[in-house]
């Protein structure tokens, strides 16, 4: 693992961490399928059925590790994926990808960007 990498370890783990929770986990899906506009907090809520307080919650664990973005309008809170931060993380597990071995070339994987 290359040193930078090695710098990031306990980040990317709580980024990990963050999404490792199913609500969680549904939420970043739920904002990836509106990217790049995003929902405002009571699209969520209706979309995923979670409660007001306990979705906050959700919502600031996500935003706290950089994996959601939010912006108000007006009296209303828009959130959206940050596919920066997602490919960086995405980019981080399969940097190793058949390193050792070589048996495939890790681009036959994942292709990240457009």
């Amino acid at each position: 693992m290359a040193k930078p990498d090695l710098e990031n370890v306990a980040k990317y783990a709580d980024m990990f961490a963050a999404m490792g929770a199913e609500p969680r986990l549904r939420i970043v899906r739920l904002l990836l399928s509106a990217h790049p506009e995003g929902l405002v907090v009571g699209e969520i809520q209706a979309e995923l059925g979670v409660g007001g307080s306990t979705l906050s919650h959700h919502l600031d664990k996500l935003k706290n590790e950089d994996l959601v973005r939010v912006t108000r309008e007006g009296t209303y809170l828009r959130y959206a994926a940050n596919l920066e931060a997602l490919r960086e993380l995405l980019g981080f597990l399969y940097s190793e990808c058949c390193t050792r071995n070589k048996a495939i070339k890790p681009e036959s994987v994942v292709r990240l960007g457009k």
